[in-house]
């Protein structure tokens, strides 16, 4: 026999969506069997900011790096900083 799902409420925000879905299980509102792999390639990982305070001389070198490679230092160091996550 088949389970009778909810039906999904309407939302005015999605703060409001949000909190509703921390405090319900979503398989009765879903048929989970029945879903699909959804690929979404136009997503952007998110990005956040943080403070790194390095000596002058290792900052100069890092810039001069990425200028003779034409390319912004701090986009140099994230490159690095993932190179050395995958070697590691």
């Amino acid at each position: 026999m088949k389970k009778r799902r909810k039906a999904i409420p309407e939302f005015a925000n999605e703060e409001e969506e949000r909190k509703f879905w921390e405090s319900h299980d979503s398989s009765d509102y879903l048929d989970w069997d029945r879903a699909q792999p959804v690929v979404m390639p136009n997503l952007k990982p998110t990005t956040k900011t943080i403070s790194l305070r390095l000596p002058q001389h290792l900052l100069d070198s890092i810039k001069s790096a990425a200028n003779a490679r034409d390319v912004p230092y701090q986009s140099l160091i994230k490159v690095w900083l993932q190179e050395k996550l995958h070697n590691h």
